[in-house]
């Protein structure tokens, strides 16, 4: 009877666990050729937002990461100290962040990072620190 009980609780835990695990699971798909971020929560779209990627002779570069962590007022010590808020860094020094330029939302205008408006970025940000760094992907595809 106790290997019985031991079972279902193992069943039902790692049940449990599974589902707070995709519970948790927050992911911007980045598509350099339309210049948009699609943010899936629980495997369901709820944002779809503009984005700018890397200009000519910048690159952002594709593939899937986790992130890593995040910065509320954070300035570029590469580029002039130039103003990165809400940024969410996930490869290096490339990140989700906030931009003011935002006549070119829409079209490749970064050195690399993933430019939002910053409502949407802030957004992203609260979404990022609510879901936490090890259940946010971001995936960067052509």
């Amino acid at each position: 009877m106790r290997i019985l009980v031991a079972a279902c609780l193992a069943v039902l835990f790692s049940h449990a666990f599974a589902s707070t695990t995709l519970a948790a699971s927050l992911i911007a798909q980045v598509s350099l050729s339309s210049q948009t971020m699609t943010v899936s929560q629980n495997g369901v779209v709820t944002y779809r937002w503009k984005v700018s990627t890397a200009r000519k002779g910048f690159v952002t570069p594709q593939g899937s990461w986790k992130a890593k962590w995040l910065s509320r007022n954070h300035r570029s010590r590469k580029y002039d100290d130039a103003p990165m808020p809400y940024a969410v860094f996930y490869n290096g020094g490339y990140a989700v962040h906030a931009t003011y330029d935002l006549k070119r939302l829409g079209r490749p205008a970064s050195h690399g990072c993933v430019r939002l408006h910053p409502d949407n970025a802030a957004q992203f940000f609260s979404l990022t620190r609510r879901h936490g760094l090890g259940n946010t992907k971001i995936v960067v595809t052509r």
